[in-house]
């Protein structure tokens, strides 16, 4: 079976794709944002994958790729198109290449025309495409700069996309209204400037007459994106919290587990939010741990240190996520959710006060 997961960066409104071999484990991402690496990292562990590769439809003027730091983080090769004019990947794609993960593949398509070196991705079977900036919903990318050709592109929508089944899903690079996909057949017939009878003649006037300013992170996307997304010196990753060995989920939150917590000793403040009867109940309760139901929490937030991490804590995790979120809102930094909560806790040995065996 496909795993498929549609990822968005709000701030570029950037579609990331996440394919995965259920069989396998192996994955592939594609157009991944440099400023998303955590997000889509979390995912990918905690969906089972491994990461293969990362794909890129083109060198991106609006956001700075996340290739760079993946392979980093996991491992995973960078592929880019060998027309990209971009360095340091480790493989370049042409026309007819195939990238496998576990039994799966995806089909590269030379489809330039918004850059020299744009592609579309194609799955095996031809029910999905990965289209880039070449074709969006119900429009298409510029062809204004970057190597840009209209004519180019009228022949890569017309030869490579438009020529695959008509119930094929194509899913673009970006969408500024919150549409998620679209199809060939719809494209085909609905699409303003590149579907039904229009002409090449027709599309390049129109697209000479766009007017559109350049993108406002042009100046440092392009060169970025030119060494697959290796960050300057003055551009690094967001460095991840030292003050424990955390792990950050999909959904946002930095956890601690039951282990390195209890290494931690006096150098945090745990914070429990269940209610009376459950912090003197059968679970018990961390040593030291101060008592702040969630009801009452952000209400008593004052109560609470600032100079000294804070590791939300409850029955299973859930309702201490939760804390965290509130005193993230409140204007606290260093914040962990305890994973598994007092369930974990107890299930691997870590001392308690009070409780029943």
């Amino acid at each position: 079976m496909l795993i498929f997961r549609q990822l968005f960066d709000a701030p570029s409104s950037t579609y990331t794709y996440l394919l995965g071999d259920s069989c396998s484990g192996e994955a592939v991402l594609i157009d991944p944002v440099f400023e998303q690496v955590r997000r889509d990292a979390a995912l990918i562990h905690e969906l089972r994958l491994k990461l293969l590769c990362t794909l890129d439809t083109h060198v991106h003027a609006d956001h700075v790729t996340g290739a760079w730091l993946l392979k980093q983080r996991t491992g995973s090769q960078i592929a880019f198109s060998a027309d990209s004019g971009a360095s340091g990947a480790d493989r370049l794609l042409k026309h007819g290449d195939k990238i496998a993960f576990g039994k799966r593949h995806a089909e590269v398509r030379a489809t330039p025309g918004h850059t020299s070196g744009c592609l579309t991705y194609v799955i095996d079977d031809q029910s999905m495409a990965f289209t880039g900036d070449c074709l969006l919903i119900r429009g298409c990318g510029r062809t204004d700069f970057q190597q840009g050709d209209a004519h180019a592109m009228y022949r890569s929508v017309r030869e490579q996309i438009f020529t695959l089944p008509a119930a094929c899903l194509l899913y673009p690079g970006h969408d500024y209204r919150g549409l998620t996909a679209t199809s060939v057949e719809e494209e085909r017939g609905c699409n303003p400037r590149l579907g039904g009878d229009i002409s090449v003649d027709d599309f390049s006037g129109y697209m000479k007459n766009m007017n559109l300013p350049h993108p406002r992170k042009i100046d440092v996307a392009v060169p970025a994106n030119l060494k697959c997304g290796q960050p300057a010196a003055d551009q690094a990753e967001a460095q991840d919290p030292r003050w424990a060995n955390l792990t950050f989920t999909f959904g946002g939150i930095w956890e601690i587990q039951p282990q390195a917590l209890e290494e931690l000793a006096d150098n945090a403040q745990v914070i429990d939010v269940r209610e009376p009867g459950e912090f003197s109940g059968a679970l018990g309760h961390i040593r030291g741990a101060q008592l702040i139901p969630l009801g009452e929490l952000k209400r008593r937030a004052g109560e609470i240190s600032r100079d000294k991490p804070v590791v939300a804590v409850c029955r299973s995790g859930a309702r201490s996520a939760q804390a965290v979120v509130m005193l993230q809102q409140e204007g606290f930094k260093d914040l962990a959710n305890l994973a598994g909560g007092m369930l974990r806790w107890r299930a691997e040995g870590c001392e308690v006060e009070g409780g029943r065996e």
